[in-house]
């Protein structure tokens, strides 16, 4: 008779009988209680506590580590996420203009655009840029730049029309290289364009770097506001502000009558923001001049800086910076308030921990 240990098993297991396909299966309690005699093979399992408390002890210890601390991107004082939960609604180009208008309204500022989306990058294309990034010194990727943008994605490491057949482990790397092994200098902001849904790639950012705020990128449709609405919840659960919605598509302005249609819906953008008690930053109207720019390579902020449709981009980017001022004051007035509970509170505070150390407690 053979033991094996096993966490969780104590029963018995039967193994085969000598002329097994010459028997029926065993039915009354009476032969089953005395099958183990007719056995060839009994294997008996103990239930021990070594490998179970090895196992809880190393679960103690992986819980124990948290989350992976945020470490700041080198030269990068904010980070603008651009996200949706679902595709096709105009995420990229919002990203691509949102970073240009920023550099339209405030010239003095210095703006990146990092692609995130590994599977299928777009910057590429949006940007009319092409070729490999060169290598620095230090062994970083230098950026590459169009209309005063540096710009890095996954694009430019591969061919234009080749797949990423890849697994989780392989995106994350490739993530974690674009955001530490880049020589992004020094910027006011870096916009990221990031890939459709609530997955892996949203969840590592979010907790390997600090996010200024999210923007939210929707069309009107229903269809496309449920999942905006989970890109928007995740980005509260990991403790990212939502600096809110910009409503893409909202509307059609036939330009031979100059009639108005709402393809998608109207105000469904809207909508959503009452109920999540965030702002809408502003509506982006279908427009064709903006899908052949787009197509061209020549953003509609660049191109046709004195249209419409350049201008609702730049209202975009003048709101965003404004929620990004609001958040920065509201954080300012925290800190205020707390030294100021401090100060008029001295005896909740240990003097002792704020004494300074001697040079012989320094050094140890």
């Amino acid at each position: 008779m053979s033991y094996c240990s096993y966490s969780k098993l104590s029963h018995l297991l039967k193994l085969t009988t000598a002329n097994l396909n010459k028997r029926t299966f065993l039915r009354t309690g009476e032969d089953i209680e005395h099958a183990h005699l007719r056995c060839k093979y009994v294997i008996r399992f103990h239930k021990t506590s070594g490998p179970e408390k090895t196992l809880q002890e190393r679960q103690k210890q992986h819980m124990a580590r948290g989350l992976p601390k945020q470490k700041p991107i080198a030269g990068v004082k904010q980070v603008i996420v651009v996200a949706s939960g679902k595709g096709g609604v105009g995420k990229s180009t919002t990203a691509v203009n949102l970073a240009l208008g920023l550099t339209a309204n405030e010239p003095s500022k210095t703006v990146g655009i990092l692609d995130a989306d590994v599977y299928g990058p777009s910057i590429p294309k949006l940007m009319n840029l092409k070729g490999n990034p060169e290598l620095t010194d230090n062994n970083l990727m230098r950026p590459l730049v169009n209309f005063g943008i540096p710009c890095m994605s996954m694009g430019f490491l591969i061919e234009e029309v080749a797949p990423i057949v890849w697994r989780g482990l392989m995106v994350m790397s490739a993530i974690e290289k674009l955001l530490r092994q880049v020589d992004w200098g020094n910027l006011d902001y870096l916009v990221i364009d990031m890939p459709p849904g609530t997955g892996d790639v949203q969840l590592s950012i979010t907790q390997h770097i600090p996010i200024a705020g999210a923007v939210i990128v929707s069309t009107p449709q229903d269809i496309a506001l449920l999942d905006a609405r989970r890109g928007a919840e995740m980005f509260k659960k990991v403790n990212v502000p939502v600096l809110g919605l910009v409503q893409n598509m909202s509307v059609f302005q036939c330009p031979n009558c100059n009639h108005q249609t709402h393809i998608f819906g109207k105000d469904g953008a809207r909508d959503l923001a009452d109920t999540l008690g965030v702002q809408v930053l502003g509506d982006i109207p279908l427009h064709l001049s903006i899908r052949e720019m787009s197509d061209s390579g020549k953003p509609v902020v660049v191109s046709s800086p004195d249209s419409p449709e350049a201008e609702a981009y730049r209202k975009v980017a003048t709101a965003v910076v404004q929620r990004l001022e609001e958040l920065s004051g509201q954080v300012k007035e925290l800190f205020t308030t707390m030294l100021e509970d401090c100060v008029s509170s001295p005896a909740g505070i240990d003097t002792d921990a704020l004494a300074p150390c001697t040079h012989e407690e320094a050094d140890t």
